[in-house]
């Protein structure tokens, strides 16, 4: 990503754009409160603001000039690096997903928060007015200038920086947020604008849960209002991680939160249980990351009754994940096999080095008298369906996996409903999704902590990004909640697998580990992660 010098502001943060659009800057006039029922979905319940236009002639910048506002905004989203979440440790599995980096950056901001009473309310109403005059100033205030900088605010007829700050921790992040989002569907680009202009003063990398998620948020808004998300999505080039530096990120995440290890363990309990008395399996794993799901269940089989039996693993692969590990898959088959010789099991390793919505049956090596074991470990939601492709790869990996009439069929996924959503209702998802998240990320480790704010941006940021300013193909985050998947797997001809207590009681073991707010619980035949009252995830095994 090209970024000129002049465009940095003193914390030294990139400008998320580098081709902006002319578009208005400061076209705001009337300000109305936003009911609280906007968001039902909880959050602070303080006021919010949505700017309407009805100013025909206002300030525009070109896109080789930009320097101020919405457009020369110096972005703290230039996390959005990669598609590696805790649930995409080694990236998205998608033939239509590439590989992008860019540098960490953080800036601070205060914090927001909330004002019931009517006193307050009636004060609010002024501050948002005198917000409005601050933002517009008066006709003879902003002239058609192309220095013209909000910053200058010598320029806005005495008012300065410091009181549009005094009036923004009384705002509520979250109905801003909404209130932005619902602008830029509208595709009211002076009310996005300066609604954008107060969010930048409300979020931060380094701050509070839902500011960190804010300033990802905020930058999807850019994105998509530039009517340009997926080729936005794709030029974010800046200086990548190196390898070893990403897998120090992806390690802290999966030590300070329990998302992997979940997947896991539920899966390797289902499994063990499954193959219990088989000679010879055959594990086909689309997401093989580091391969460490299977050194723990190496470990089980080696110590098994009778002996152990012969293992062999197919392992699905692609380049984003090949980067992550600073090498292909002969890594993962270096580090297995000497696990397993270590355990004296007899083992075999198959690379099927592609992403998985390019697998076929010959890709795969089954071998007559195998038991076949298939895991997809939050892969499936990176596959294109048939809101998207004709070719529908989703279902067809799961007709495929049922030709092969496997032992058990293990899958985890986020328990998010994003996929076939319009744009708004998918952008309350995310919000009330990632603030679940992002507030158990933050139980794990302390907020000062630079080293999991480097993990947030380089292995969550583009996710969300991408379900906010991305659709059709370019959109690869498509999350379905568990009803969904089943629906799927009983039309592709799957019969539920029961799974015993003990999936259950291993999945508490670990949760140990971790902050007392996580949970576990058996339903609809499946097992589901909780953080408090939200719902992260879903383990479930069919055949």
């Amino acid at each position: 990503m090209q970024t000129s010098q002049k465009h940095r502001n003193s914390a030294g943060i990139h400008s998320f754009y580098h081709h902006p659009q002319e578009i208005d800057q400061y076209g705001l006039s009337h300000i109305q409160i936003l009911d609280n029922s906007t968001l039902s979905d909880g959050g602070s319940q303080g006021t919010s603001v949505s700017f309407q236009t009805v100013k025909e002639e206002y300030f525009t910048l070109e896109s080789s000039s930009a320097t101020a506002g919405f457009v020369g905004y110096d972005s703290p989203a230039a996390s959005v690096s990669s598609n590696r979440s805790p649930f995409s440790p080694q990236g998205s599995h998608s033939c239509l997903s590439d590989q992008h980096h860019s540098p960490c950056n953080t800036y601070g901001s205060p914090m927001s928060g909330s004002s019931s009473a009517d006193d307050d309310n009636i004060l609010m109403r002024q501050k948002l007015r005198e917000l409005e005059f601050l933002l517009l100033g008066s006709e003879s205030n902003i002239s058609n200038n192309d220095d013209f900088c909000f910053h200058q605010t010598d320029q806005l007829g005495g008012w300065d920086w410091a009181q549009m700050q005094e009036m923004i921790p009384r705002l509520d992040l979250r109905q801003m947020l909404f209130a932005c989002a619902q602008a830029v569907a509208d595709g009211d680009i002076p009310r996005a604008a300066g609604l954008m202009t107060v969010l930048e003063q409300m979020v931060s990398v380094s701050g509070d849960p839902i500011q960190r998620l804010g300033a990802y948020m905020l930058e999807g808004l850019r994105a998509r209002l530039e009517l340009s998300g997926s080729k936005i999505y794709r030029a974010l080039k800046c200086e990548a991680p190196v390898s070893s530096d990403l897998m120090t990120y992806m390690g802290i995440l999966y030590k300070i939160c329990p998302y992997w290890r979940f997947a896991y363990t539920s899966a390797n309990a289902v499994i063990r249980e499954a193959v219990e008395y088989e000679p010879r399996i055959h594990i086909i794993d689309f997401q093989i990351a580091q391969g460490t799901q299977w050194i723990y269940l190496i470990q089980a089989l080696a110590d098994r009754p009778g002996g152990p039996p012969s293992i062999r693993i197919t392992g699905v692969d692609d380049p984003q994940s090949a980067y992550a590990r600073g090498g292909g898959l002969d890594i993962v088959r270096k580090r297995l096999s000497n696990f397993a010789q270590s355990k004296n099991v007899l083992f075999h390793f198959h690379d099927a080095a592609m992403s998985g919505c390019e697998v076929h049956l010959e890709h795969l090596g089954v071998q007559p008298g195998e038991a076949v074991v298939v895991n997809f470990p939050y892969i499936l939601h990176h596959m294109p369906d048939e809101s998207v492709s004709t070719w529908n790869h989703r279902d067809r990996l799961l007709r495929l996996t049922k030709s092969l009439s496997p032992k058990v069929v293990t899958i985890v996924e986020q328990e998010s409903n994003t996929n076939t959503k319009p744009f708004l209702p998918r952008f309350k998802e995310t919000l009330a999704y990632y603030s679940a998240m992002f507030e158990s990320i933050d139980a794990g480790s302390s907020r000062a902590d630079k080293q999991r704010i480097n993990a947030e941006q380089h292995c969550v940021a583009r996710d969300i990004v991408n379900m906010i300013a991305c659709e059709g193909a370019e959109r690869v985050e498509r999350h379905e909640l568990f009803g969904k998947w089943r629906s799927r797997l009983m039309m592709a001809g799957f019969t539920q697998y029961r799974l015993s207590s003990q999936v259950t009681e291993a999945v508490r073991n670990v949760l140990k580990e971790y902050d007392r707010n996580y949970g576990v619980e058996e339903k609809d035949g499946g097992v589901y992660l909780w953080w408090m009252n939200t719902a992260m995830s879903s383990s479930s095994a069919w055949r």
